[in-house]
């Protein structure tokens, strides 16, 4: 496992670090962390504000 960053690519804001094995499992897991099943259950406005994941270790 990695440690992972995830960014809002508009303005660059840190929506999450943790834990995952790569990238997609990253951002389920901030999805999960806000309450929702995975990334695909995220309401579209925040999906389409393209969170960008990337191992900080």
């Amino acid at each position: 496992m990695s440690i992972f960053e995830i960014r809002q690519k508009s303005n660059g804001a840190i929506l999450w670090t943790g834990s995952a094995c790569d990238a997609t499992s990253a951002l389920d897991a901030m999805a999960r962390e806000a309450g929702y099943v995975d990334f695909a259950s995220l309401p579209e406005d925040i999906r389409a504000a393209d969170p960008v994941a990337r191992p900080i270790d």
